[in-house]
């Protein structure tokens, strides 16, 4: 029987996973600069955590993967980050204790949508969400963060893309307004736009069917219906995003695909060879009711996620030297079984010194290790011969100069050490 992995999903090997790690460790410590903490939520959450009446998303209503468990309790793998951290913040009253909170995470997500490069079935996000405060600023700080991180990659070309959705009684007069606009085109749209306009007339300008439509193309925007106070809100954001020097530029259809967003969204682009019109790296944007939903206080949030796989994608398409698999510093090589004993000593005593080493587990020939250590692109090679041992030492070779010296063994971490400082000046 062949088994093969799940459609849309997909194996990090060995080859790979450094590239991962490298850039997870890269999220850490540019959110470690602004002052960004991690939680880590649960994969699974109870379906009305997603499933409000309030969404009415794609996202939502189409792709997510739902269950019910053993004990009847309707489950569902979550397909975004910030409702599962809202959750969290409300049921560990996180408000009681922070004003704002400012939290990041790193994990999986589940959305049954039609597979294709850099999207996927499972898919990674990191996100950050600032949660309890409506402030222009925080706003700012947040495209600023995304904007920063992007660019510190060593992506080029970076950019926002900002928009405002208004205040509840700006989104409600352009939903009227949009509503209007699209019933006599009704029609000719399609099935689930014509059920968007019942529901949510904002999502049709998200469609992805009806993107080239003359009636999508012609919509009015958010920027039409902002009142006075949605508009001082968002120059002042605006205002910051100046005082920090970020290029920007307002894009008066940008809507984002979830339906929690009021005041600010915004994306973050950068120029990458071969992604065309996909270059957006990630986005986000402030909820108001979202805290109240899911059950807390009425406080609002801003926050914003990115794709892993995308991000990989454009730094490999960029020919950005972003991360480096570390190789092995040392690789022990036998010739008699008999001293595989002294092997187990010497890499124990070498890892104490953090010195990254390995050795054959399958009886290779001393050809065969010695090929084996050249794969893996060991620096040093620390031979045990039978006349080496007689005289309680090893040869140890550089395997870039291919000069060799006898080390005594007791001697064989700190000259290792020695050698490593000098390369590593």
């Amino acid at each position: 029987m062949s088994v093969n992995k799940v459609k849309g999903t997909y194996d990090v090997l060995p080859t790979e996973s450094y590239q991962w790690q490298a850039l997870e460790q890269k999220i850490r410590e540019v959110l470690a600069l602004y002052g960004i903490k991690e939680i880590r939520t649960p994969i699974m959450e109870y379906s009305e955590v997603f499933h409000r009446q309030s969404e009415l998303s794609d996202m939502v209503t189409k792709e997510t993967y739902d269950f019910d468990d053993r004990g009847d309790r309707r489950l569902t793998l979550r397909p975004e980050g910030t409702a599962g951290v809202i959750r969290a913040y409300v049921e560990n009253k996180l408000y009681a204790s922070q004003e704002l909170e400012k939290v990041y995470y790193i994990g999986p997500n589940f959305r049954y949508e039609r597979p294709q490069k850099g999207r996927y079935r499972q898919f990674y996000q990191f996100g950050v969400e600032a949660i309890g405060a409506i402030d222009p600023a925080l706003d700012a700080e947040m495209i600023i963060l995304a904007y920063d991180f992007i660019k510190r990659l060593g992506l080029k070309g970076v950019r926002v893309r900002i928009n405002s959705l208004g205040d509840d009684h700006s989104r409600k007069t352009f939903q009227t307004a949009l509503t209007d606009h699209f019933m006599p085109h009704q029609e000719t749209l399609c099935d689930d736009c014509k059920a968007r306009l019942e529901k949510n007339p904002l999502r049709i300008l998200d469609c992805k069917v009806d993107q080239k439509h003359e009636a999508v193309m012609h919509a009015p925007t958010p920027q039409d219906y902002l009142n006075e106070a949605s508009r001082a809100y968002f120059q002042e954001v605006l205002a910051h995003l100046n005082a920090a020097k970020i290029s920007y530029e307002i894009a008066p259809k940008l809507v984002r695909g979830l339906d929690y967003y009021s005041h600010t969204v915004f994306e973050i682009e950068a120029d990458i060879e071969g992604f065309g019109a996909q270059n957006v790296l990630g986005g986000g944007g402030r909820y108001q009711k979202l805290v109240s939903e899911l059950g807390g206080p009425e406080l609002g949030g801003i926050g914003f996620a990115c794709g892993m796989e995308r991000l990989l994608l454009a730094l490999d398409a960029e020919n950005v030297d972003f991360a480096q698999d570390r190789n092995l510093d040392a690789f022990i090589i036998v010739f008699n079984k008999e001293h595989r004993t002294a092997v187990t000593q010497i890499l124990y005593e070498l890892r104490t010194a953090n010195i990254v080493c390995d050795a054959n587990y399958t009886q290779k020939s001393f050809k065969g290790q010695l090929k084996q250590a050249l794969k893996l692109n060991a620096r040093y090679l620390v031979i045990l011969g039978e006349e080496e041992m007689k005289k309680g030492v090893v040869g140890i070779k550089d395997t870039k100069t291919e000069v060799q010296e006898e080390v005594l063994i007791p001697k064989i971490r700190k000259y290792l050490l020695e050698k490593l400082e000098k390369k590593s000046k």
